[in-house]
């Protein structure tokens, strides 16, 4: 990229996101916690982000995540809040300026914006919440402004289109709207909770939650390679999910159209075959404690990449997620009664995650596999790696830019094994926001098939100015 137009892409970059991020934090600025809502931290009258839960229950009610996935009850989540008569209004945030640089062949450099932002609004139904809780929650991206050409650099990576033609080594944006949705919660019991989700856009029950959202990748401004194998349908259209818990299992059952949002990506844009319910998936979730969780899915997903019109794929996937709070103090004896807490100088997050999509055209399978893990400690600092084993397949002899041949058949290659580590420190820059420049350095080990086309141990450096809101 040229000089003068890095320099375009940063400034755009520099104004559009923190001011996404900052465009709601005003009606936050004064915010306390609100008594009535369980799961919220009332140890200090200043704090403003969700105690965290102690049961797969009180994790599902907080709905701090993307569609009804969720992390280990014990996952921290940085949010503004503030109450407004019944209702309890929560905002989070999160955007990357990333200038990453790649080596290889088939290396490419570019200067780029990540970003979203989640507001979501709560409240109790009827006396005490005897009628449930209901939840409504939308979930916006100005990467399609911030992210030019319809993608950036990510080597190896497949997936979704760019004017007309395969995603080859780069990422796709997401849509301005990632999300837009309403969720029911009522309590039968103590220990049973059933759930009703329903979103023109948003998330079926497909996998555990997805990369820009869990913690583990949380500090990582890249896309997960396995993404298109583990969880792409976090952004799918007209998702209708009931679930049912009881104590540490819940059971799912999602309908939703199939298709890859479009290439227009800043309005309710069907894919390229409309937008009927003609998919469907189900997920059970396993969570015994609270740092632990555990999901497997299975999903039949109608025609969902644009190039293969007709083809239907079955995906599954499985993960565990474990998360500690690190340095936290419970104090129950100097006020009997009450649970004098500490807040937690860090916290240690992992991710251990399996995903296979399999053409139901041909039988053909592709695997990947994900360990993820991020340690933050003294509050500011964060350190974490990302390691993969993703299937490839034909798609990667092309070069980018080009269309498919005619009558081009699609077929696995090989795995690529891909290494990333990084580290960031936050500072806080403005009321509610946080700043943390960083680095993370990747390297791949290249299959025998694609050698010759990527070199054997191509690498990538990215730095980046993360921002998140906070408290």
């Amino acid at each position: 990229m040229h000089l003068s137009g890095r320099l375009f892409v940063m400034l755009r970059c520099l104004i559009a996101v923190p001011l996404a991020l900052a465009l709601f934090t005003p009606q936050f600025a004064h915010a306390q916690t609100h008594p009535s809502m369980p799961g919220t931290d009332m140890h200090s009258a200043s704090a403003h982000t969700m105690a965290p839960a102690s049961t797969l229950i009180d994790a599902e009610l907080q709905h701090t995540t993307s569609g009804t996935s969720i992390e280990p009850a014990s996952t921290p989540a940085p949010m503004l809040m503030s109450p407004r008569g019944q209702w309890m209004l929560m905002l989070h945030g999160s955007a990357f300026i990333t200038d990453t640089q790649q080596s290889g062949p088939r290396g490419a450099d570019k200067l780029f914006s990540t970003n979203w932002v989640m507001p979501m609004a709560q409240r109790q139904l009827g006396p005490d919440g005897r009628y449930g809780r209901l939840t409504l929650r939308a979930m916006f991206s100005l990467e399609p402004a911030t992210v030019s050409s319809r993608q950036y650099p990510v080597l190896f990576q497949q997936g979704e289109t760019a004017f007309g033609k395969p995603i080859i080594d780069g990422q796709h944006p997401h849509d301005f709207f990632m999300e837009v949705g309403a969720l029911y919660d009522l309590k039968l019991s103590k220990r049973t909770l059933v759930s009703f989700y329903a979103a023109p856009v948003g998330d079926p029950a497909i996998g555990p939650i997805a990369y820009p959202h869990r913690i583990s990748a949380s500090e990582n401004p890249l896309a997960a390679l396995g993404h298109h194998q583990e969880d792409s349908t976090h952004i799918a259209f007209n998702v209708l999910t009931g679930g049912i818990t009881w104590r540490w299992l819940r059971f799912e059952e999602s309908g939703f159209h199939g298709g890859e949002p479009s290439e227009q990506r800043w309005g309710f844009q069907p894919s390229s075959n409309g937008h009927a319910i003609d998919s469907y998936s189900s997920r059970i979730t396993f969570s015994p404690s609270a740092n632990w969780t555990s999901q497997y899915s299975i999903a039949h997903i109608v025609s969902p990449e644009a190039l293969y019109s007709g083809e239907d794929q079955q995906r599954q996937t499985a993960s565990i997620m474990y998360n500690r709070p690190i340095g936290a103090h419970h104090d129950t004896t100097s006020m009997p009664g009450m649970d004098m807490a500490t807040t937690a100088t860090g916290n240690w997050s992992t991710t251990l995650l399996w995903g296979r999509t399999k053409s139901l055209h041909d039988g053909s399978k592709e695997n990947s596999y994900l360990l993820e893990s991020l340690l933050q400690f003294h509050k500011r600092n964060s350190v974490w790696t990302r390691i993969e084993n993703a299937g490839r397949s034909s798609e990667l002899f092309l070069k980018p830019g080009t269309a498919l041949p005619p009558h081009f058949e699609e077929s696995p290659v090989g795995h690529v094994a891909s290494y990333s580590f990084g580290y960031d420190r936050d500072f806080k820059i403005a009321p509610h926001l946080l700043a943390a420049p960083g680095a993370q350095f990747t390297t791949y080990t290249t299959p025998r098939a694609l050698v010759s086309t990527y070199g054997e141990h191509p690498y990538g450096v990215a730095f980046f100015v993360r921002f998140r809101i906070t408290q």
